[in-house]
């Protein structure tokens, strides 16, 4: 089969390797067919994971066809169309009974980082029943695959952690696809302001039409003087991260109002600065978190309702013979202006 292989920091190959097989009673083998890039894929390329060793077929999204299923699984069988999570949960480990996928014992976020991924042909998925979820008639497989990651990453890690509720001032620092993600998903709430910041003009224009209150260009302006003119000098109720480096992290500390939450979303290479000597009286709890996907049930439902639609998230579609070109796009997005891409099999 073909499939995506990590090489190395910088380094990616398209090889040919052979179709997984079954390892145990709880696994399946799905067929993809499409898949996605996501940001922590250039993390990895970067070097910023390294649990993600060289040799390992990338992607930890997508949807497909079950091509087998092990002798335990019972609620899946071969044919059904699946949306494939990025978090592989057994359903009985600890962390898992507490609704901690992201820290199964057993899985967690291991597709395309400690096993092989979705980008390829086929994919081995662990404890099946738990990890994949069976798609609705008529529903649009390319919106679906925004349910694997970005979707409940930006709903779970800024706006469940981010507390937000009706009536709250948001600012989400980032407007890449989690950005827009917790943008869509905050919209449940409908709080009271959501301003987005981004230094992109594209995703500013791409966060206006997805209803962004305010956007603001740091290029432009001092951010922060910004935020404090839009929420009369007091900040924001929730401020989420949703880049993964230090200085947005650190713009969150300076905009967050008294009493409010920072969400970090970004997975983060570096260390970035804590401000305690500004914050340390001001009531303010900052939340780190992995995605544990225990609102993809939900958002399977908003979607077949017509309640948020993730197309709007796809710029780019691709053959799976152009995955580099697919990576290129969705590296540069600041002139392809990319957001989401689709690879087709």
């Amino acid at each position: 089969m073909k499939a995506l292989v990590y090489s190395g920091p910088g380094k990616f190959e398209l090889e040919t390797r052979p179709q997984p097989a079954l390892q145990g009673p709880g696994d399946a083998v799905v067929k993809i067919s499409k898949t996605t890039i996501c940001g922590t894929d250039l993390h990895i390329l970067k070097g910023d994971v390294p649990s993600c060793e060289p040799g390992r077929i990338l992607g930890h999204e997508g949807v497909g066809v079950v091509h087998e299923v092990g002798e335990g699984v019972s609620t899946l069988q071969a044919g059904d169309r699946v949306l494939v999570s990025c978090i592989s949960s057994c359903g009985q480990c600890e962390y898992c009974r507490r609704a901690m996928y992201s820290h199964c014992k057993t899985g967690g976020w291991i597709l395309g980082n400690r096993i092989d991924g979705t980008q390829a042909e086929y994919v081995r998925i662990p404890h099946a029943q738990t990890s994949l979820y069976r798609i609705p008639d008529g529903l649009d497989e390319a919106a679906l695959v925004m349910l694997s990651d970005i979707l409940p990453t930006g709903f779970e890690c800024g706006v469940l952690n981010g507390r937000v509720e009706p009536g709250s001032t948001v600012a989400i620092v980032g407007s890449g696809p989690i950005g827009l993600a917790a943008l869509l998903t905050a919209q449940f709430y409908t709080p009271a302001q959501i301003i987005m910041i981004d230094m992109d003009a594209n995703r500013l224009e791409c966060a206006k039409r997805f209803g962004a209150t305010a956007c603001i260009d740091p290029l432009a302006g001092d951010a922060v003087e910004a935020v404090m003119k839009l929420t009369d000098g007091v900040g924001v109720d929730c401020a989420m991260e949703a880049v993964g480096v230090p200085a947005t992290f650190e713009l969150c500390q300076q905009i967050v109002a008294p009493g409010g939450v920072i969400a970090n979303i970004g997975v983060h290479g570096v260390p970035a600065s804590l401000f305690l000597d500004k914050l340390w009286d001001r009531n303010v709890s900052i939340t780190t978190r992995l995605v544990d996907t225990v609102s993809t049930p939900m958002l399977l439902k908003t979607v077949r309702a017509g309640r948020i639609d993730p197309n709007r998230l796809i710029t780019h579609r691709f053959a799976f013979d152009d995955m580099p070109k697919a990576y290129e796009t969705f590296s540069q997005a600041a002139s392809t202006q990319a957001l989401k891409v689709i690879v087709e099999m």
